[in-house]
């Protein structure tokens, strides 16, 4: 039997769900493909932030920095549990650009997105003072301004869990194998990775969020191939122990006119990245490369008081953006913004619609637009509705994550200081789904270590497609930076034996 939905999504990353969601919740009817596991791609290997892109000013892209400051507390407000503010340290180097120029160009970040409650840009002495004290001493002065962080793999996953709530149908580990078109209907097939069982699928809407893979599918799937729209830019991150004891991040200039970041990541560990390089290959064999390793280590060092060494990364992770192909010379150059590209006009020959690149921090604005396009194929189906509305979990006050980590505490009194926080910023308000009326953590079940017990393994594969421990130790929580692979391998054991 054939399923019939108005829109077919290929692609699981936040573009994907995204769009589900928005769909969705507007009255279609939506199926959703991942060919792996939701957020396996880009989507999960950021620099795990919502932001303007304060460094697109240079290159002239106004509308794309407004458009991204804009959504900052529009997405705070849905999930304050995964999202919260950050302020970012820019000290000023008297090599590269002036202070003058480094103040216009906060000036105009805290003035055309519509900030409301993140705090203004100040200046800060760093020749005394906590962010000054990791430092070299030639620091003498910097600016203070606002962004936010967030749990990038998590975002997916519960925009993922809305689109289903609202009707969609998600199949992950399930990749789209043909489609060809019928008219103004596509006929598709997809394989389930386990079973290899094929199912047959009728939309009238295809639309190819694919990261980057978007080019692949359109030749493996649509036999296209000699598609050639993405800019695959490789960038890497790596994970040392904690190099400073604030709360806040830094953001630094380097002499090749890029920037780094160097960004709280758990209590005990520091984010440094990222990197700009062309890649070509298949995106899963991504790694970050000595050369990176070196760039990455430097640049810290350059400011940093006590270096930064290859011997102190604890950890690395690469990701392949996919971006749109507009001729840059760099790769620092090519445009972030998205670019959507459509095929058949819905009538008489079915639409498929192809996103090229595109920015986490703008992936609702990107659905809304999308949404705008299904409309003149399919006809307006419900209004706008993403902008006031949580995310799973999200329904705490948007400045009231501490107070709500305090409530949580006091009702599971038995969760220790350190699993309390990670869980209430994983879950939000869908904890007690998780715990409960658990009472002692003898009613957790199974121990398998640094704080992760059966009752929420139970949940994450019930409710949030988790099938291997690689799914819950790196997607849907970063436990793998502390558990060894002795608990990771009896975690997966388990999920095997309880599938």
């Amino acid at each position: 039997m054939t399923k019939h939905s108005d829109i077919f999504i290929i692609g699981g990353g936040i573009n994907g769900v995204g769009i589900a969601r928005d769909a969705a919740g507007r009255g279609y009817s939506v199926t959703l493909c991942e060919m792996d596991d939701l957020a396996s791609g880009t989507s999960n290997w950021s620099s795990k932030l919502i932001h303007g892109g304060v460094r697109y000013l240079e290159h002239y892209e106004f509308l794309l920095v407004r458009k991204a400051l804009k959504e900052r507390e529009v997405l705070w407000a849905a999930a304050p549990h995964i999202i919260h503010p950050m302020r970012f340290i820019l000290p000023h180097h008297k090599d590269l650009r002036p202070a003058w120029l480094l103040r216009l160009g906060l000036f105009l970040y805290d003035h055309i997105g519509g900030r409301k409650l993140l705090p203004a840009t100040k200046t800060v002495d760093l020749a005394s003072g906590i962010f000054g004290k990791p430092l070299k001493p030639m620091f003498k002065k910097g600016f203070q301004y606002s962004d936010c962080q967030v749990d990038d793999a998590r975002l997916v996953i519960l925009n993922a869990m809305d689109a289903q709530a609202k009707g969609a149908d998600i199949a992950v580990q399930t990749e789209c194998v043909s489609a060809r078109r019928e008219g103004s209907k596509w006929l598709l097939e997809t394989r389930d990775a386990k079973s290899g069982q094929i199912t047959k699928h009728s939309a009238s809407v295809v639309i190819n969020a694919a990261g980057p893979w978007v080019d692949r599918v359109l030749g493996s799937t649509f036999g296209r191939n000699d598609a050639a729209n993405v800019r695959m830019v490789q960038g890497s991150h790596i994970v040392v122990p904690r190099l400073f004891e604030h709360d806040n991040c830094y953001i630094f200039q380097n002499a090749d006119d890029r920037i780094i970041f160097a960004i709280p990541y758990t209590a005990e560990t520091t984010l440094i990245g990222t990197t700009d390089q062309d890649y070509e290959g298949d995106p899963r064999d991504a790694r970050i490369t000595p050369e990176e390793t070196d760039y990455l280590c430097d640049a810290a060092s350059e400011y940093f008081e006590k270096p930064v060494f290859k011997d102190h990364i604890l950890w690395s992770y690469c990701g392949v953006r996919p971006l749109y192909d507009d001729g840059a010379s760099a790769a620092k150059e090519a445009t972030r913004d998205y670019v959507f590209r459509q095929e058949g006009d819905g009538e008489k020959e079915a639409a498929l619609i192809n996103i090229f690149g595109g920015k986490i921090t703008t992936y609702r604005e990107l659905a809304e637009r999308m949404i705008e396009k299904i409309e003149d194929i399919l006809g307006t189906k419900g209004r706008p509705w993403t902008a006031r509305a949580h995310l799973p979990g999200g329904n705490i006050p948007v400045q009231g994550f501490s107070a709500f980590v305090t409530k949580m505490s006091k009702r599971y009194p038995f969760m220790e200081t350190t699993q309390a926080r990670r869980m209430c910023a994983a879950y939000g308000t869908h904890l007690t789904m998780v715990l409960g009326e658990a009472s002692s953590v003898d009613q957790l079940g199974e121990d398998f270590g640094s704080g992760l017990y059966e009752v929420e393994v139970r949940y994450l594969m019930t409710n949030e497609w988790a099938r291997t421990a690689d799914d819950i130790v790196w997607r849907r929580s970063k436990l793998g930076l502390i558990m060894d692979d002795k608990q990771i391998a009896k975690l997966d054991d388990w999920m095997k034996e309880n599938a």
